[in-house]
């Protein structure tokens, strides 16, 4: 998801959706660690929207 959508996104659908990644980079951290990887960039486009969705929480609590 692009920044753009996400910051018409509330602070609940936001935290809703980190939660739901970060259940999804720990499912594949184990595939990682079993060798059953199919998508190894999955990770890391999972790791920045997590980062993405980070930041624009901190924006909204400093505005």
């Amino acid at each position: 998801m692009k920044a753009a959508e996400l910051r018409n996104k509330t602070d609940n659908e936001l935290e809703t959706r980190q939660r739901e990644l970060t259940e999804q980079l720990f499912k594949l951290r184990f595939q990682r660690a079993a060798g059953r990887m199919e998508n190894p960039m999955k990770m890391r486009e999972v790791r920045r929207e997590i980062a993405r969705i980070k930041t624009l929480l901190n924006e909204k609590a400093r505005a």
